[in-house]
C-alpha cells in the first residue's frame, strides 16, 4: 500500500511545485508568505473537515508532533522563498535529496524491521541516482546563468547563491522532519490522522499570522495571475500531505523506502514545468527521469513480491543483471 500512497504523493506534490512556481513572482517580496496563506488555509479547512467527520484528535498532539511540524513548515517557507529564483537554480532536485537524508536516518535509528529487501534496494539506488543526476544536469544548464551573474549588475542575474542556499536548507530541514515523522509514528506518539491534523492546524495558524501581516499591515492586493495558481498548488499540497503521512506511518507505510521514492517527485515537477511551462528538456533530463521512473517501477515490483511472500536475494538480483548485460 505504501507504493500507491507514494505515487499519489508524487503526483500531487509535483502539481504543487508546478502551480507554486506559476504563482511565484520574482519581484514580489511577499510571494512566499502568500503561498503560506493559501496552503495554511486549505490545510485548516481539511483538518476541520477531518475533525467534524470523527477523526480522533487531542490538543496534546500539537506538542507530540511539534518536532516534525517545525521542520516541515520551516523547510517549506524556505522552499517558497527559493521558488522566486527557481528558474536560475538547481533548487528542486536539491530540495528533494531530503529523501536520502531521511532514508539514512530511518535505517540507522528505526531498526532492522525497516531494512529493505534486495529488489527494493535496487529501486532506491535508481531513484537516488536519478535525483542526484538531475541536480548535475540542472547545474550544467545553470552555468551560463552563473557566468552572466558575474558580469551583470542586473538583480535577476544575481540570485545563484540564494537559489542554492534555500534549497539546501530545505533539504536538511525536510529530511529531519521526515525522520521525526517516521520516529513519532513508529513509536506511537501520534497516529497518522492526529499527526496530520496537528500539522495542518499549525500551518493554519501560520496562515492567519501571515494574512494579518501581508494584507492588513502591508496592505498587499490580490493579483489573480499570480495568486490563483497559489491556491491550486495549496490544494495539491494538502492532498499530497494526506497521502504522504500514511506512506510513512506503520499502518500502511514503510518510511525507509517511501522517503527516497517520494523525493523523486522533483523529477515529476521538472517534467511538468518543461511540458506545461514550455521549458526545454535535453536528452540528459530524459535519462535521469527514466532512471527515477525505473526505480519507482522496481520498488513497486518489490512490494508486490513482498505481499506474496516471495523473497529474492542480493546475489540473485546481481546474477539477473549480469545475465542481462
Amino acid at each position: 500500500m505504501w507504493f500507491i500512497l507514494s505515487l499519489v504523493t508524487i503526483f500531487f506534490w509535483g502539481g504543487s511545485d508546478l502551480f507554486s512556481k506559476m504563482g511565484s513572482k520574482s519581484t514580489d517580496k511577499y510571494s512566499h508568505w502568500k503561498i503560506v496563506i493559501a496552503v495554511g488555509t486549505v490545510m485548516g479547512i481539511h483538518a476541520t473537515i477531518s475533525v467534524l467527520t470523527g477523526t480522533e484528535f487531542q490538543p496534546i498532539d500539537f506538542i507530540h508532533y511539534l518536532p516534525a511540524t517545525f521542520c516541515y513548515i520551516a523547510s517549506m517557507i524556505l522552499g517558497y522563498v527559493g521558488l522566486r529564483y527557481i528558474m536560475l537554480s538547481i533548487g528542486s532536485p536539491i530540495c528533494n535529496s531530503s529523501g536520502a537524508i531521511a532514508c539514512i536516518l530511518c535505517l540507522v535509528f528505526l531498526g532492522k524491521e525497516h531494512l529493505p529487501d534486495a529488489i527494493t534496494w535496487l529501486g532506491m539506488i535508481f531513484v537516488i541516482i536519478g535525483v542526484i543526476g538531475l541536480a548535475f544536469v540542472e547545474k550544467n544548464v545553470d552555468e551560463e546563468v552563473k557566468e552572466l551573474s558575474s558580469k551583470s549588475e542586473n538583480k535577476k542575474y544575481r540570485v545563484s547563491f540564494i537559489a542554492l542556499v534555500f534549497p539546501f536548507l530545505y533539504a536538511l530541514l525536510d529530511g529531519l522532519g521526515t525522520f521525526a515523522d517516521a520516529l513519532l509514528l513508529d513509536t506511537g506518539k501520534v497516529n497518522e490522522d492526529s499527526g496530520n491534523i496537528a500539522y495542518e492546524y499549525t500551518f493554519f495558524i501560520m496562515a492567519i499570522i501571515c494574512f494579518i501581516y501581508v494584507y492588513i499591515i502591508k496592505k498587499e492586493k490580490f493579483e489573480k495571475k499570480y495568486d490563483a495558481p497559489k491556491w491550486i498548488g495549496a490544494c495539491c499540497e494538502t492532498a499530497g500531505q494526506f497521502a504522504y503521512i500514511y506512506a510513512l506511518g506503520p499502518k500502511y507505510g514503510n518510511p525507509a523506502v517511501a522517503a527516497p521514492m517520494i523525493s523523486a517527485y522533483c523529477v515529476f515537477s521538472v517534467f511538468l514545468s518543461r511540458v506545461i511551462l514550455k521549458e526545454k528538456l535535453t536528452w540528459k533530463h530524459y535519462t535521469v527521469i527514466f532512471t527515477v521512473f525505473a526505480g519507482i517501477i522496481i520498488m513497486g515490483v518489490a512490494e508486490g513480491l513482498a505481499e506474496k511472500d516471495i523473497e529474492i536475494t542480493v546475489s540473485e538480483v546481481a546474477n539477473y543483471i549480469k545475465n542481462i548485460i
